[in-house]
């Protein structure tokens, strides 16, 4: 499978807005799908790769991508490529095995570059305007089954969909558990018993004030927090215009340490004073 990302720019929910979108097309049957999204960073590439994987049904055993950061750190005209860790972690995760196009040799991943024009001429110009990602998504997967894989190939001179029914039965079985395309980070949780997360704070249990924890946070903005193995905590990221997010289960603990304040007696002159 090769993959590649195109760029386009269009109406979502009615702003001017920049579309990323990531195709992924098989060797053999060139039968491909496309994911959209605002961004083309390591998650997203990742997210995009496996959604394909998916959509297609399979994993195939090898996939080739262009050189970009994500996915390849260093790739040497003559010399050994350096694979992106997390990019290593999703191929074993799925069982195929990484390859980088070779620097300045286009043809190698021509067959993608010839889908990304294909799109923008096609499916984005049947479609010029939509509610929002999820429905420019919906219409993609749409337009593929009913457009883009009862094609004739001109290279194959095959309907893509009957050459793909001689391919589907030679990729190999999706994982059980699906990849965690979530972004990674590292935290101190506050004294105050809360965490700053894209500008905003996250209430977390008690016991772990002061402590280094692992957030993760998903393409669909849902923060989870781990201490070592343990999930420890969820929340949905919003604005910091709607305040912070707490949980009061988490500070319990916290306010009655708090409210337990010695009472100490009152010397005379106190005494006196709180009289009059």
């Amino acid at each position: 499978m090769q993959s590649d990302w195109g760029g386009i720019s269009t109406l979502v929910a009615g702003q001017e807005s920049k579309v990323s979108f990531i195709v992924n097309e098989l060797g053999y049957s060139r039968r491909f799908h496309f994911w959209c999204t605002d961004s083309q960073d390591a998650e997203h590439t990742y997210e995009g790769i496996i959604r394909s994987l998916e959509y297609l049904g399979g994993t195939t055993e090898e996939v080739l991508v262009d050189n970009q950061k994500s996915a390849v750190l260093e790739h040497p005209v003559r010399g050994v490529v350096r694979f992106n860790e997390r990019f290593l972690d999703l191929s074993h995760h799925y069982g195929f095995t990484p390859k980088a196009c070779r620097p300045y040799r286009a043809r190698t991943k021509g067959k993608c570059e010839r889908m990304v024009a294909y799109i923008k001429h096609h499916f984005f110009q049947r479609y010029r305007e939509f509610e929002s990602w999820a429905h420019m998504n919906q219409l993609a997967e749409q337009w593929l089954q009913e457009e883009a894989d009862q094609r004739l190939h001109g290279t194959v001179k095959e309907i893509v969909a009957e050459r793909f029914a001689q391919e589907a039965p030679v990729l190999g079985p999706l994982p059980a558990q699906r990849y965690d395309t979530a972004y990674r980070e590292t935290r101190i949780v506050g004294w105050d018993g809360y965490l700053d997360v894209r500008g905003n704070r996250y209430s977390m249990p008690s016991h772990l004030t002061g402590k280094s924890v692992t957030i993760r946070i998903g393409l669909d903005d849902t923060l989870r927090i781990y201490h070592g193995d343990e999930l420890t905590a969820m929340h949905q990221l919003q604005p910091a215009s709607q305040g912070w997010v707490t949980i009061p289960d988490h500070h319990k603990e916290l306010w009655r340490n708090t409210l337990q304040v010695e009472r100490r007696p009152l010397d005379v002159y106190e005494a006196v004073a709180a009289w009059s």
